[in-house]
């Protein structure tokens, strides 16, 4: 009968190895951690690599539309027919025409560079990336008729900013004057603060009314451009070319995966490369269960004679060694699995204990571009990592058995 009891009771014994036989238990042990160390890491690699680009994804087509219509040079001066082709379109969620430029932000004796972005009162509602995340204020006072203003949270605080003060906003264009030409410039009062957990969208984003923004950065009625929310964000390539021959010639278009490709090809670069390198691991490990395993056969040459001249057949004593390496591999990856998805599921709460126990920050806002340490585990994922690593731990026990189960009782026992 295949993996009878006696080859399980056997292949335990093997397993907790006497004082003489120590260094292959010793083997055996860090082949054990070896596996749980590869298979936990992986599975927590790739739960940060996903959890980083699902956060970034969201938060930059929370903030842009999917696809964005812009003149072919100049301002978009027909936004409003362009604006209502695009709502008649299927697949089209929503409209936005905005404006926007780059200025100098200015207050309390400080200065820094930020984006300005109009958008209409309506549309920055909808917008729920920023309406949800509003720490202070309220976006009610957000409408043309006030120069008013919703800035992020961690602008306002390198501004020494609060919801009611009032901000300067300096652009590099010129207005002439009889004295020359100067910068122009406007204040706003601030009526709101958001945190959308984006250090790039958090430190230089300022939200200011469609029309103000348009009397600031004088393109009359016209817009910088057109963003466009799709029902389906992956289908915004396809779109394209429909949004053109519907709206005609004159217009450039480009989608959220043109804008950002930098961004996730170099993930996508990064996880591929992480999985290959913690992959090594796992292979190290399966090479220690392989030594150890050939170490065992040869210390165990006479018990397999023994067994084979009491009618142990050579099935099972293959048997008995590959029970006794597979357990190995079964274990370690049952004990990186359970490690990897509790770290996982904890790990923005580890890196702020490492970094209070260190006292070094382990997660730069501005370089990583997210507030927090995202972590998102895909389960097929972790189904393919546990099978890789017993499927390799199985492979590992193969050769090792096959000899044991070859030994020659005869030759074995000539000696003794």
């Amino acid at each position: 009968m295949a993996f009878a009891r006696f080859e399980w009771m056997l292949a335990a014994r093997y397993l907790r190895a006497r004082r003489a036989e120590g260094f292959i238990s010793v083997i055996a042990a860090f082949s054990l951690l070896g596996i749980f160390l590869g298979v936990g890491t992986l599975i927590v690699v790739m739960a940060v690599m996903n959890g980083f680009r699902v956060e970034l994804l969201g938060r930059i087509l929370g903030l842009n539309g999917h696809v964005r219509v812009q003149a072919s040079a100049g301002v978009l001066t027909d936004h409003q027919r362009v604006g209502d082709i695009l709502k008649g379109m299927a697949g089209v969620v929503r409209v936005a025409p905005l404006v926007e430029g780059q200025v100098m932000a200015t207050a309390n004796n400080a200065a820094t560079g930020a984006l300005v972005r109009g958008l209409t009162g309506a549309d920055l509602l909808n917008s729920t990336l920023i309406s949800s995340k509003i720490v202070a204020g309220s976006l009610a006072e957000f409408t043309d008729a006030a120069p008013v203003a919703v800035v992020g949270q961690r602008l306002a605080g390198r501004l020494g900013l609060a919801v009611g003060d009032s901000l300067t906003v300096i652009s590099p264009q010129t207005t002439a004057t009889p004295f020359g030409t100067v910068p122009r410039s406007r204040s706003y009062r601030i009526v709101a603060a958001f945190e959308v957990g984006m250090f790039e969208y958090d430190s230089t984003f300022i939200f200011v009314p469609l029309r103000s923004a348009q009397a600031y950065f004088r393109t009359g009625d016209g817009v910088s451009g057109i963003e466009v929310m799709l029902a389906d964000a992956d289908a915004a390539p396809a779109m394209r070319s429909t949004i053109l021959k519907a709206i005609g010639p004159g217009h450039r278009i480009y989608d959220w995966q043109e804008a950002n490709s930098h961004f996730f090809t170099a993930l996508q670069v990064e996880r591929n490369v992480m999985f290959l390198i913690l992959t090594l691991i796992i292979l190290v490990a399966v090479f220690n269960i392989i030594s150890s395993l050939i170490m065992l056969v040869k210390d165990k040459g006479q018990d397999i004679a023994i067994l084979r001249t009491m009618g142990a057949t050579q099935g099972a004593i293959m048997r008995v060694f590959l029970i006794a390496g597979s357990s190995i591999g079964v274990v370690g990856t049952l004990l990186g699995v359970a490690g990897g998805l509790g770290f996982a599921a904890n790990i923005d709460v580890v890196r702020r204990w490492l970094e209070q126990l260190s006292g070094t920050e382990l997660w730069a806002p501005e370089i990583r571009f997210l507030s927090n340490l995202p972590a998102r585990v895909e389960a097929p994922e972790v189904i393919a990592v546990a099978l890789m690593s017993l499927a390799l731990s199985f492979l590992a026990t193969l050769y090792p058995s096959w000899r044991a189960a070859r030994l020659d009782p005869v030759e074995a026992l000539r000696y003794e």
